[in-house]
């Protein structure tokens, strides 16, 4: 999207928001000429703090492509906040109802009329002790398969260290750093003409997790660990924990 149709919504948002984060956030951007200048695509994100869509937006916009997020559903219905994402064109995500399948054939619509969609592929706030990406969720995949349009990794890290995941204060000083580094496009094209069974989408997001992730390596000079870390193991792990230790103190109080 040239930078001539960002749009009212787009451009007061940056009004607001740019000169706060200018002030916080010291700015390392690399990797711009890897998004397209035309045509629509995907962004695909890391995710590490709760004010790090407001700095990749700010990147995301200084490229002249502004980026359609997917949000929660809530956040189109709280007034200036509402009009805002409404006006931006934000698409919002109905989880668990019957309009869940909106935001994926919204993102479509968006690809398909030349725009740029960003997903945070993971989902939420990375639950990785150390803030490396998580597993992904399939959509990112699914849109990317079904428009065959590029998909961009893109890592970041700084907007962590300012507000680390799940903190409620920020940590001003020293001020901190925003990095990016935009990767070249994924090569989804061994998936292409196959049909979109669960496997194959979960494969075509491990390709996507593994190009952010090395991004991210890059910025940070060092390994992620080989194995990313996944909330839902930890989940079924933790049950399984949690059954044994009730079991033993049943099988204890039975021994009394």
């Amino acid at each position: 999207m040239p930078r001539r149709r960002i749009g009212f919504w787009y451009r007061f948002a940056a009004v607001l928001c740019k000169p706060p984060l200018v002030v916080l956030l010291k700015r390392d951007w690399r990797g711009m000429e890897n998004i397209p200048a035309e045509g629509g695509f995907i962004t695909v994100v890391n995710h590490n703090s709760h004010v790090d869509p407001f700095a990749y937006a700010h990147f995301q916009y200084n490229t002249g492509r502004v980026p359609r997020f997917l949000a929660k559903s809530g956040l189109f219905k709280k007034g200036f906040v509402g009009a805002a994402m409404r006006g931006t064109g934000q698409i919002p995500v109905y989880r668990e109802s019957t309009d869940a399948l909106s935001a994926f054939r919204a993102a479509i619509d968006a690809v398909e009329r030349g725009e740029c969609v960003a997903f945070y592929p993971e989902g939420t706030l990375t639950r990785d002790p150390n803030g490396w990406p998580m597993t992904g969720k399939t959509g990112a995949a699914r849109v990317a398969l079904q428009t065959r349009c590029p998909v961009i990794p893109v890592a970041q890290w700084g907007a962590n260290e300012l507000l680390p995941p799940y903190a409620k204060k920020p940590d001003l000083f020293p001020r901190k750093t925003h990095h990016v580094l935009v990767g070249p496009p994924v090569d989804l094209t061994r998936f292409y003409g196959k049909e979109m069974s669960p496997d194959l989408l979960k494969e075509a997001t491990e390709v996507i997790m593994a190009a952010i992730t090395r991004q991210l390596e890059e910025i940070r000079g060092e390994k992620a660990p080989e194995k990313p870390y996944d909330p839902r193991e930890v989940r079924i792990e933790q049950r399984r924990r949690a059954a044994a230790q009730q079991t033993a103190r049943e099988k204890e109080g039975q021994g009394q």
